[in-house]
């Protein structure tokens, strides 16, 4: 009799004898996402915990015109809001690299550059929204300011309010129910407008003002603190973001709930895999990049040469030439680490559950993203995904597939129609991520841990 092999995927909490290797993985990436809420943050933590591990700055090796070989780790910084980087392999880099790639900016309010202003006898910072929001869930919640503020001398002054237990929070108010009948009669799309999301400061008028005290009183504290006038908000990169730490969710512990985990519950699992790599066959490449919410435009998003810049200079120093640099981008093997969205039975209509992810089944691979037609998508070749099931399978790596919900409703990109532009296999693979793009999203410390197990297994055996 002939056996059948149908499509199935387990939950992957049943197969794991021991849940302890999971547990401490995710308390790892829980301490992450409370440090790291701005692609600042992340860019820093990670080349903090980078040069732990061995990797030097591309720059300092290109000024010493040192050499790159077999087994040298080296990262770079773009502009301290992205950054790469490379194990150098066993096999010329021109035969290909392998990439794990994710983004690390998330959606929130950016303050606008002149915010500051007094109503009502309240100081307030009007914020623009960032990426694709629901208006409506940023109201009355605990809210941080992080961010920088460069001074018109270049002193960089970093800015986190709102996080230790010491410090006050912000936020954004709301239309008691007591008066909102008109309110409650909006599309959800119009009952926050843009415009009013405005974040509350103060309070307390600065003692001798007669007018705006209020704003006056806030500068006075921000003067104090920080060494910071009105008009250095003109050169400032400030983030409202919520406030607190990320948590466990659920009685069983299974879940986190953190603000910023599309993308950085990708993130963090990649640059924890190539931490990992200690020998390599090609090159491992792990790049995190900036700007992906709104487009990945920009000198820090995937649009930009940084990346293609970095590999002429690697290729350069592995003694390669222009045309290697070619060769290498388009005889590489990429994961998109991006997220996908988790099966949400309180909305079961918006999925297809033939075809959707869940929580607890592993690493989520996308063979297309896009919307409607697959428009703006990059749509894996059934060759490379047939190389990619085989390393997950020799390696038990829990994984699935998936679409972005039904097929008219929506849809979502990532950046692996950019990088697939050079001619290298790419495909979508993340985590399953609930209430995306609220300020809290949840995700199962399963598929964390499966992700980074899955990385680690594609950077050793892709072919």
């Amino acid at each position: 009799m002939i056996e059948v092999k149908r499509m199935k995927t387990e939950n992957a909490w049943k197969k794991y004898a021991d849940k302890k290797p999971v547990f401490d993985f995710c308390e790892g990436y829980k301490e992450f996402m409370s440090l790291c809420k701005t692609e600042r943050e992340c860019t820093d933590e990670i080349i903090k915990q980078a040069k732990k591990a061995g990797f030097k700055n591309l720059d300092t090796v290109i000024e010493k015109g040192e050499t790159l070989k077999k087994g040298d780790k080296v990262y770079a910084n773009n502009m301290g809001k992205a950054l790469a980087l490379f194990v150098i392999g066993e096999k010329p880099i021109q035969e290909g690299m392998r990439i794990l790639g994710a983004h690390i900016d998330s959606p929130r309010l950016d303050l606008k550059q002149n915010p500051l202003y007094e109503e009502a006898e309240q100081a307030l910072l009007d914020t623009h929204y960032y990426g694709g929001v629901k208006k409506y869930q940023w109201v009355t919640l605990p809210m941080a300011l992080h961010g920088v503020v460069v001074k018109e001398d270049g002193t960089k002054v970093n800015v986190v309010i709102g996080e230790s237990k010491d410090d006050p929070v912000v936020g954004i108010s709301d239309l008691l129910i007591h008066l909102s009948a008109k309110q409650m009669q909006k599309k959800a799309t119009e009952v926050i407008e843009g415009e009013n999301l405005n974040v509350l400061v103060g309070s307390i008028p600065l003692e001798g003002e007669e007018t705006e005290g209020v704003k006056e009183n806030i500068l006075s504290i921000l003067k104090e603190k920080y060494e910071i006038e009105e008009k250095d908000f003109v050169s400032a990169e400030l983030e409202v973001v919520p406030a607190g730490e990320a948590r466990d969710f659920g009685l069983d512990r299974s879940m986190i709930m953190a603000y910023g985990q599309d993308d950085r519950v990708c993130a963090y699992p990649s640059y924890k895999a190539i931490e990992a790599v200690t020998e390599a066959e090609y090159t491992s490449v792990c790049l995190l990049v900036d700007k992906e919410e709104i487009g990945s435009v920009g000198a820090t998003g995937m649009h930009s040469r940084f990346f293609e810049d970095t590999v002429a200079e690697v290729v350069a120093l592995t003694g390669g030439n222009a045309l290697h640099v070619r060769r290498a981008l388009g005889n590489s093997a990429m994961l998109s680490s991006d997220v996908s969205a988790a099966f949400d039975p309180l909305y079961a209509d918006a999925f297809e559950k033939k075809n959707t992810a869940y929580f607890g089944r592993g690493l989520v691979f996308n063979k297309f993203t896009g919307s409607r037609g697959k428009n703006n998508s990059n749509d894996a070749n059934a060759e490379y995904i047939a190389k990619v099931r085989q390393v997950l399978d020799n390696n038990e790596v829990g994984f699935q597939t998936a679409e972005m919900g039904r097929v008219d409703l929506g849809g979502g990109g990532t950046i692996a129609y950019i990088m697939a532009n050079y001619g290298m296999n790419v495909i979508d693979s993340g985590v399953a991520v609930l209430s995306m793009h609220a300020p809290y999203e949840v995700t199962s410390k399963a598929d964390i841990y499966e992700a980074y197990r899955g990385y680690k297994a594609f950077l050793k055996d892709i072919k």
